[in-house]
């Protein structure tokens, strides 16, 4: 492993800590009895406080210094005085450890008293200190040159979600996302608590993969020496439940996809699926209504919400607006009671791609995808979807074509996803069966036919009603976040790419350069004060690999750090 000069300095720290009997990890409890925010919303002269944090920046002075230390819930000043701390002849804690052998970055306790500076500010004096772990890398903290700019913010996203644990030390707002995720999901655990629905748990590895229309991930179980798939959707198993003799029950569940990664796909994703006996898609709809305009509140204050350059009223009601309708509005073709090769070819009218693989249900889902969907801002029902489109919902009252479904379709994408469930058993063999068609066309997405969910059925499921609610998207809404990268702690990465080994050359290049950001390559080139052939070889590399960019002005030529 090649080191920094930093990470090389901090080993060497390490090791003189060591050599004074100082252990950088201690094992003891650390008695903190305190947060930064207690010490500002409680204030008292005088107080004694114990705290710890991460040293994040310090102003040392001959025998005073002024840190901040940043806990879970901000940060806080705090002084070291030589005198404070050593009271005695012996000023090694002071002068060696804290001066020379502490850095940013550190992890610390602190035992003190409250006080306010001359400026009002409220700090704490150190009486005592301890080093509770020594961090062997520095922080990517960012930095101001002379004309104010900063540079070297930790912004790029690659980095942010690959790193996120130092994501969240450097750019301590990014909590404020996971904070609101929590306050989400309890807010709707709350929600159906309070209505006596049970909060439950289903298998993740299960021999079938049901419940919707999705490629699954495949793996192997040895001692039963059986093909496992990672559950696309926990739906069947719930609905067993409602067989059992539930009347409510509700799972906040891990799926996975396998399938396409982008701003809003994650293959990875948190689902909140609830099923309740004896209700119907009209009455989930009010309960969606009544759901969500709780979140909002909850996690914000109030049910509107603002999301990019939107306000979204989360207040109902919302407007319901059937799905064959909603194409005759925005495509002007009446699409109702089409078959497979009228559906191709406004498809292909409308310019939307398409294959031979796709049946009825497919293709008035592009449509709609392409053409409708991006429509709906304000929360609304999509509702009452051909039956090839939902092979687990209840046919429709009133129109043996359609089924008893709705979507609901929030700042152009669908946040959740609901029906009058499905309980006749012959009819849900037949759905699956022209399921296996379509599979056998070669839609991969396709469901399999699960036996023993058909078995459940036919013991006699009670008319139920059932709703899916894509949680890291509601998350993504009232955050205010259009990428569903920042509402995951750890989204899924592509493999890291081979850090880029730079030369002595290389590196003095950027040196000059990164603190301003850009200058003319002439004056670049004379700060360096390399050799043509050096010079020639170290740009070219640098521009190779991505960190300089030469461009052209009317007056000279402009280097660019692109780092």
């Amino acid at each position: 492993m090649q080191l920094s000069e930093q990470e090389i300095v901090r080993r060497e720290k390490l090791t003189k800590l060591r050599e004074m009997g100082i252990n950088p990890y201690p094992a003891a409890l650390y008695p903190v009895d305190t947060t930064s925010k207690s010490i500002k919303n409680d204030f008292e002269e005088g107080k004694k406080v114990v705290i710890s944090g991460r040293l994040m920046s310090r102003r040392i002075q001959g025998k005073a210094s002024f840190a901040e230390l940043q806990d879970s819930e901000g940060r806080i000043q705090v002084y070291f005085n030589r005198d404070e701390i050593c009271p005695d002849d012996d000023k090694t804690l002071y002068n060696d450890v804290y001066k020379k052998l502490l850095d940013i970055g550190d992890i610390i306790g602190v035992e003190g008293e409250l006080f306010k500076t001359q400026v009002g500010e409220k700090t704490v004096m150190v009486k005592n200190f301890s080093l509770l772990s020594k961090a062997l890398r520095p922080l990517p903290l960012p930095k101001v040159n002379e004309e104010g700019k900063v540079y070297d913010a930790f912004n790029d996203p690659e980095l942010r979600y690959r790193q996120r644990y130092v994501d969240l030390v450097v750019n301590p707002q990014v909590k404020d996302t996971f904070i609101k995720r929590t306050k989400i999901t309890n807010s709707i655990r709350e929600f159906y608590n309070e209505r006596g629905y049970l909060e439950v748990e289903t298998p993740i590895l299960q021999p079938i993969p049901g419940g919707a229309a999705a490629r699954p991930f495949l793996t192997h179980h040895n001692a039963l020496n059986i093909p496992l798939y990672l559950r696309i959707a926990n739906e069947l198993y719930l609905k067993r439940l409602i067989v059992g003799g539930f009347d409510g029950v509700y799972e906040f569940s891990k799926d996975f996809r396998n399938e396409g990664m982008d701003r809003t796909h994650n293959p990875e994703f948190t689902v909140m699926e609830l099923y309740v006996a004896y209700k119907d898609y009209n009455w989930m709809m009010d309960t969606t209504e009544k759901l969500l305009e709780k979140v909002a509140v909850d996690a914000t204050g109030s049910s509107k919400v603002k999301v990019g350059n939107h306000e979204i009223e989360f207040k109902a009601p919302y407007p319901r607006v059937p799905i064959l309708e909603a194409i005759k509005i925005h495509t002007g073709y009446d699409v109702a009671g089409m078959g497979e090769d009228e559906l191709r070819e406004v498809a292909k009218k409308l310019d939307i791609e398409v294959d031979e693989t796709m049946g009825v249900g497919k293709l008035i889902d592009e449509i709609f995808g392409e053409k409708c969907e991006h429509h709906y801002i304000q929360p609304t029902f999509i509702t009452d979807y051909p039956k090839e489109m939902s092979p687990l919902t209840k046919e429709h009252r009133n129109n043996p074509a359609l089924t008893e479904r709705f979507e609901l379709m929030v700042n152009g994408k669908e946040l959740a996803n609901a029906y009058s469930e499905l309980n006749d058993p012959i009819d849900q063999r037949e759905r699956f069966e022209e399921q296996l068609k379509l599979s056998e066309k070669g839609d991969d997405e396709a469901m399999f036919i699960d036996q023993d969910f058909l078995r459940a059925l036919e013991y006699g499921m009670p008319p139920t009603s059932g709703i899916g609610i894509g949680i890291d998207r509601l998350v993504m809404l009232m955050t205010n976040n259009s990428s569903i990268q920042e509402v995951l702690f750890f989204p899924q990465m592509r493999p890291e790419k081979k850090k880029v080994e730079l030369t002595e050359e290389e590196k003095a290049i950027l040196d000059i350069l990164k603190p301003q950001g850009e200058m003319s390559l002439s004056e670049l080139k004379e700060k360096a004060g390399l050799s043509g052939k050096k010079w020639d070889k170290s740009t070219k590399n640098l521009s190779k690999h991505g960190l300089l960019k030469v461009e052209k002005t009317e007056d000279s030529l402009l280097a660019k750090y692109t780092g």
